[in-house]
């Protein structure tokens, strides 16, 4: 790549950084350009899609932030504790950094680095999950498949009160976890989980619901 290039794809990286986490993965690319300084067209030229885009810039601060999530859930000795650190700290995520709601909705499957990403995700809440299960602190009919739809139902609440009850979602993840304690009033649920295919097309239409 010529230094002029580099140059650019520098500028666009710092720019569609900033966009996405101000504004989230959907944001115009000709914005992306406009903040960079450099025309639409030297964006597709250097990075040829939105996915490759998102590939570049977000996939390795998304993979930071939910790996770290994720390991410290794990290291709670407690592991109802974890559960719950992992549970607030995804939200929290989601609720201050538009760019990570996006990454967990998965809704972006042409972005090959962030669907590994989000599969990796997956896995680990499934660890977190079992372990708390185990342990006896959470219900044992709580699937990875229920946690991935309350995060898609989250992001759609973090974005639609953002500017006016930007802590609602603190509310929402008190009444989950008391409610999947194993203290509360239980019976068996009427109705089976999602399987994982119905739950992405959820998260799709949530995620692009206005």
């Amino acid at each position: 790549m010529r230094a002029d290039a580099q140059r650019n794809a520098e500028k666009l990286r710092a720019a569609a950084a900033e966009l996405f986490q101000e504004r989230g993965l959907k944001v115009p690319l000709k914005e992306i350009a406009r903040r960079a300084g450099v025309s639409h067209g030297t964006l597709y030229n250097l990075f040829g899609t939105r996915e490759a885009l998102i590939d570049e810039v977000v996939a390795g601060l998304a993979a930071n932030r939910l790996g770290e999530a994720a390991e410290h859930a794990l290291s709670f000795e407690e592991a109802g504790e974890g559960f719950a650190y992992y549970i607030e700290r995804v939200c929290e995520l989601q609720a201050t950094d538009p760019a990570v709601a996006d990454v967990v909705s998965g809704r972006f499957p042409a972005a090959e680095r962030l669907m590994a990403i989000c599969g990796q995700a997956q896995e680990a809440a499934t660890r977190i999950i079992e372990r708390a299960q185990l342990a006896g602190a959470i219900r044992p009919d709580f699937t990875g498949e229920d946690l991935l739809l309350f995060f898609g139902t989250n992001a759609s609440l973090a974005r639609a009160v953002a500017d006016t009850a930007p802590d609602a979602w603190r509310r929402q993840v008190a009444f989950l976890l008391q409610g999947l304690g194993t203290g509360t009033a239980q019976g068996p649920l009427s109705v089976a989980p999602l399987t994982p295919q119905q739950v992405y097309e959820v998260m799709g239409r949530l995620a692009s619901a206005p």
